[in-house]
C-alpha cells in the first residue's frame, strides 16, 4: 500500500490538508497526518484537526510521498522546522515524491529541491530569480519528475488527483474521480 505523510503546520490552509487527505484515503492510500507540535492544530481558517502522529514519531517510518498544504503562517512553520528540510531531502534522494500547494512550493525550495525544475505555487510564494533554474509555470499542478506543485486553494482537488496518480496510475485516478461528480472542463 502506498504511503503518505501530510505534515501540519498551525496556520495550514484547511480546504488543501483536508482535500488531500480525504481523496488520497478514498484512494486506498494510508495517510498519516503528523502536526509540528504536539496536539490539536488549528488551521488558517480556524478548523481544528488532530493530526494521526506527531512529526516525531510518523518520522520513524519511511514514506512513498511527502506532501505539504500551503497557508500562512502554515508553511513558514514548515520551512523554518529543520526536520521538514532534513526529511525532503532524504525524499528526494531516495527518488520518492515531494509535494507542495499554494505556498508550501517554496519549503522545497528552501530545501533545494527547486533547481532545475519547473513548478508552480500561490502568486508570490516563489521568486524564480532566487532558485537556479527554477521555471515558473502558471498550470494548477505542475509535475517534474518526483516533484509536483500546485497554485492554491482552488487546485486542491487537481492536486490530489494528481498526486494519486503518480502514486497508483491513471486507472485509481479515474475510480476516485468519477464519483466525486466534477463538471467537465469548460
Amino acid at each position: 500500500m502506498a504511503s503518505v505523510l501530510i505534515p501540519l503546520a498551525e496556520g495550514f490552509e484547511d480546504l488543501e490538508a483536508i482535500t488531500i487527505v480525504d481523496l488520497l484515503r478514498r484512494a486506498g492510500i494510508e495517510v498519516v497526518t503528523a502536526g509540528l507540535t504536539p496536539g490539536p492544530i488549528k488551521a488558517s481558517r480556524g478548523t481544528v484537526v488532530v493530526p494521526d502522529a506527531s512529526l516525531d514519531e510518523a518520522l520513524q517510518r519511511d514514506y512513498d510521498m511527502v506532501a505539504l498544504p500551503g497557508g500562512l503562517p502554515g508553511a513558514d512553520f514548515l520551512d523554518s522546522d529543520p526536520r521538514i528540510r532534513t526529511l525532503l531531502r532524504a525524499m528526494a534522494a531516495a527518488d520518492k515524491y515531494t509535494a507542495a500547494i499554494c505556498a508550501a512550493p517554496k519549503v522545497l525550495a528552501s530545501a533545494g529541491l527547486l533547481e532545475g525544475k519547473r513548478a508552480t505555487s500561490y502568486p508570490g510564494a516563489l521568486d524564480d530569480t532566487a532558485v537556479t533554474g527554477l521555471h515558473y509555470e502558471l498550470a494548477a499542478v505542475v509535475c517534474d519528475g518526483k516533484v509536483i506543485t500546485s497554485r492554491g486553494p482552488g487546485t486542491a482537488m487537481d492536486f490530489a488527483l494528481t498526486l494519486i496518480e503518480a502514486l497508483l496510475g491513471r486507472a485509481q485516478r479515474d475510480a476516485v474521480e468519477g464519483p466525486l461528480q466534477r463538471p467537465a472542463a469548460v
